[in-house]
């Protein structure tokens, strides 16, 4: 039975697809379901990891995961692009690496008739998911190679544009410890990941069950449940849920109260260096969509606004030193102005 808020937003879906879309709607979540089931069987304890990383790549975006080595980030990409159905490649990041090492090159060929001329030869970035791995260790040169990519689905080598493969979608990893030597991502380069994703440590059952599952002799591998084509189309849809004007209120309100305006709080002004800009809102509305189609509902709520303003906000917001010298964390500061909503 779906609530008269629901029926409202399954009203406001587009007339010009009726009831194919609201099927296509439920259809979809059915097979998202399959997905969460189908990863679930390899990564064991991250269920809110696994689900934030495919809301990330249901709304169309990126995502930056944030955790101590050993807790399967690399292996989820590895999944994700297995059960989604994407040719997914993975890119070791160091203070060596090159652009030309994630991008490509021109290479001088000569035939055997003697003529020569240049072939462009694709690198990594020309795949449907790009694991880029602890991202914050190569040069701020390297890690600017990909702002291209990642914003314009495009790269420029030697004046000319090559089109990246659709969908795309870079799943970043970087180890909060030993940051010795490491190169801190710049503001503009944060912020075109969709979610800063933290892989916290498993619960004791869900870490039992990984010990006996992978030291067995036979591991247990993902199959193909969706394909790029269909993930598409997930996309597409995610972009026809309607959303209510509380939701989008909620989420304008949260978004600016982050920043330190002089008409702000008190409050964020002294512990708040500077805040979201617009994308903030941009991906707060496209999350919400995707955790609702996610959780096979046909329609956001303010408690997907709450569930998501951590994730795609701390990345996004940079804390005064005195908030710092008081021991406040960004999740906190968002914490305390969700409560005041």
């Amino acid at each position: 039975m779906r609530s008269a808020s629901e029926v409202d937003m399954i009203e406001g879906l587009p007339e010009t697809d009726g009831s194919d879309a609201i099927a296509d709607l439920e259809a979809t979540a059915a097979l998202m379901g399959d997905v969460r089931a189908e990863i679930s069987k390899v990564i064991f304890g991250q269920k809110t990891v696994i689900d934030l990383s495919l809301t990330t790549l249901l709304a169309g975006g990126h995502a930056l995961l944030v955790g101590v080595p050993g807790l399967a980030k690399t292996r989820l990409a590895e999944t994700l692009g297995a059960v989604l159905g994407l040719d997914e490649k993975r890119v070791q990041f160091t203070p060596d690496l090159m652009p030309s090492d994630i991008l490509g090159s021109e290479v001088l060929e000569q035939s055997d008739t003697g003529e020569r001329a240049f072939r462009f030869i694709k690198g990594p970035v020309f795949s449907r998911l790009l694991m880029a791995d602890e991202i914050n260790r190569a040069s701020p040169r390297t890690q600017s190679a990909l702002l291209q990519s990642m914003q314009e689905k495009q790269v420029s080598i030697a004046g000319t544009r090559h089109d990246l493969p659709k969908p795309f979608h870079v799943l970043a990893t970087q180890n909060p410890l030993e940051q010795e030597g490491t190169y801190p991502l710049p503001e503009a380069q944060l912020d075109r990941f969709l979610m800063q994703i933290d892989v916290e440590y498993p619960d004791e059952q869900a870490e039992r069950d990984m010990l006996i599952s992978t030291t067995g002799p036979v591991q247990e591998q993902a199959r193909a449940v969706l394909s790029a084509t269909q993930l598409m189309r997930a996309q597409a849809l995610v972009r026809q849920i309607p959303t209510g004007e509380q939701v989008v209120d909620t989420i304008l309100e949260i978004v600016r109260s982050a920043r330190p305006t002089d008409d702000a709080d008190d409050y964020v002004r002294r512990h708040v260096a500077w805040g979201p800009g617009p994308r903030a809102s941009q991906a707060l509305l496209l999350g919400v969509r995707a955790r609702a189609l996610l959780e096979g509902r046909l329609a956001p709520s303010v408690d997907d606004v709450i569930a998501l303003a951590p994730p795609i906000l701390r990345h996004r917001m940079a804390l005064t030193f005195t908030a710092r010298a008081d021991g406040l964390t960004i999740d906190g500061v968002v914490g305390d102005l969700l409560r005041k909503l």
